[in-house]
């Protein structure tokens, strides 16, 4: 089956399950990291991660809305710097290499993660 321009990355990247394996497998690499784990010690990771499921799926421009806080708002009270977000991005980006995501589709992921930078940094 030949890939169309007008497939969402969601559907591309291989929808609900690929997010949820990804997530899964990404927190476990959050939590191995004393950069950024510390944000997390306190939190119901079980909830945490239905939430970055929701949001990247949406991201990812799933039929679905997106029921969470805006990314300013979530992060406001977090003091993120870019350590951080390239931490987190580090993260993302090993995970999809993990799980074999051809590089084009990784490059689409970063691009999502850019664009909510600066509301995620609260710059």
């Amino acid at each position: 089956m030949e890939t169309t321009v007008t497939e969402t990355l969601f559907a591309r990247i291989g929808g609900m399950n690929a997010v949820d394996a990804a997530v899964d497998i990404f927190y476990s690499k959050v939590m191995m990291d004393d950069r950024i784990n510390h944000f997390f010690f306190h939190i119901d990771m079980n909830r945490q991660s239905g939430k970055m499921k929701a949001f990247l799926a949406f991201a990812f421009g799933a039929p679905f809305p997106y029921p969470g806080l805006a990314m300013r708002e979530a992060h406001q009270h977090m003091h993120l710097t870019e350590v951080h977000f390239n931490a987190v991005a580090e993260h993302l980006v090993s995970t999809l290499e993990e799980l074999h995501v051809p590089k084009p589709l990784i490059d689409e992921v970063v691009m999502v993660a850019i664009s909510v930078k600066n509301d995620v940094l609260n710059t």
